[in-house]
């Protein structure tokens, strides 16, 4: 099919730091643009109770960043879509919500097939890309998801799973998490043993929200590349998620990559300051308001005013 995004991929094309608007834009249809994490599932299921004929994500929508229509003119070509798992579940009920998140992404490409197919492979990426389609990867956030549990991991990437953050924000028992009190010191073995699982199944492993340590202690044994799908530089913003030298260089020997995480929180140090004000006001309003879109609509308007906040494309671009 057609999507008016006519890809010529192979020709050489070089831009320089003064190109005029027309010039970034033709360099931007000829990229492959991925965006490696996406929280639209989660979001899906507290806005909406999971029900995607409510999301209507074919329409441009007034609350959230993500529907079909802006990831068509963001020239989207490549969406992971996170099958994120809170911390708050534990043992068998994480495993489970992590399949439940799972089945809602594998439901919101069939509906939507004229714009998504899910991925599974690199193969899949290239062939829908070209066929003008947007490429659907699940990843799964939070190493809590797999309970500890090897089989557990193996039932996630036997239903499309292709990568596995191995924290969220709080520590389990193999891996340390940043921000939480560490418990391992880093990996350990069980962590090792995770690792290697994935290399042989083929799963990215995501450094996303783990300790310096960690990080360190996963790229020493992973035999393929990794990832950090939503990180930052720490010598440009000093946060624990962020990404220090000393990481970036062993990445760069790994052949792995590091997403820019677009929350201002992670790309200004005022920014920085401000997130343990937000994680406090978030835990505020989860008690004063359970209902979910109460919730949602309470901690909109409180971000909104908080300046410190308020990056731009420009910031991202500048990290």
């Amino acid at each position: 099919m057609s999507t008016g995004r006519e890809r010529h991929r192979r020709a050489p094309f070089r831009v320089s730091r003064f190109a005029d608007r027309e010039t970034v834009r033709e360099l931007h249809r000829r990229a492959v643009v991925v965006d490696g994490h996406n929280d639209l599932p989660w979001r899906i299921r507290e806005r909406w109770g999971g029900d995607l004929g409510r999301a209507r994500l074919d329409r441009r929508g007034e609350d959230g960043h993500t529907d079909l229509v802006r990831l068509r003119e963001g020239g989207v070509d490549v969406q992971v879509w996170a099958a994120y798992v809170p911390v708050e579940f534990r043992g068998p009920e994480a495993t489970r919500v992590a399949r439940e998140q799972i089945r809602l992404i594998h439901d919101l490409v069939a509906r939507y097939p004229e714009h998504l197919e899910l991925a599974l492979s690199t193969a899949d990426v290239a062939r829908i890309v070209a066929d003008g389609r947007i490429a659907s990867v699940i990843g799964v956030e939070g190493g809590h998801a797999i309970d500890d549990s090897l089989e557990a991991l193996r039932e996630l990437h036997g239903l499309g799973a292709r990568y596995l953050t191995l924290t969220h924000n709080a520590s389990v028992g193999w891996a340390d998490a940043a921000g939480d009190a560490p418990r391992s010191g880093g990996l350990a073995p069980f962590g090792r043993d995770v690792v290697a699982e994935m290399n042989r199944l083929g799963m990215l492993v995501d450094l996303s929200h783990v300790t310096r340590a960690t990080m360190r202690d996963a790229l020493e044994a992973s035999r393929a590349p990794v990832i950090f799908s939503h990180s930052s530089a720490r010598a440009l913003v000093e946060h624990p998620r962020n990404v220090p030298d000393d990481v970036l260089r062993l990445l760069a020997e790994n052949g792995g990559l590091v997403m820019v995480n677009f929350f201002s929180g992670f790309l200004t140090p005022q920014g920085a300051r401000a997130v343990p004000r937000l994680f406090e006001e978030e835990a505020r309003i989860r008690e004063a308001a359970p209902d979910a879109p109460a919730r949602l609509a309470a901690l909109a308007e409180w971000r909104a005013g908080l300046a410190e906040m308020r990056g731009d494309v420009g910031t991202i671009a500048d990290h």
